[in-house]
């Protein structure tokens, strides 16, 4: 591991329908999952961009992350471009943090239908 630098973590889940209960805890399950994996604290945060489909519009993916204890850092919600044929319902998050870890070492997460997104990368 090298100093602490700024990166970007990627992730992405999906949802079954347009329900802000749905919404909301596939934002916290992808966040702890994104966090665990790739050993970030709290104090790591610098802030995070949440996008969705143009499917999804019950609730801000942001409500997630402040059910998941996440407020004291600037949360951005948008809306992806509607490209025919995308993943459907789909949640998409870029985390920027710090870390000692290179960009190599940072594992994104993609859960759900979103997995299709990067079959590159490993499970």
């Amino acid at each position: 591991m090298g100093e602490r630098r700024l990166r970007a973590l990627r992730g992405a889940t999906t949802v079954a329908a347009d329900d802000a209960g749905q919404i909301v805890a596939a934002t916290v399950e992808l966040l702890d999952e994104m966090m665990a994996r790739n050993e970030v604290a709290h104090d790591d945060l610098v802030s995070m961009i949440f996008t969705t489909t143009p499917d999804l519009h019950a609730e801000f993916p942001a409500l997630g992350a402040r059910k998941a204890g996440i407020s004291d850092i600037p949360l951005l919600c948008s809306q992806e471009i509607d490209v025919p044929g995308a993943v459907e319902r789909c949640i998409r998050l870029l985390v920027h943090l710090y870390t000692d870890r290179d960009r190599s070492s940072l594992k994104h997460v993609y859960l759900g239908d979103a997995r299709q997104l990067r079959t590159d990368l490993p499970e």
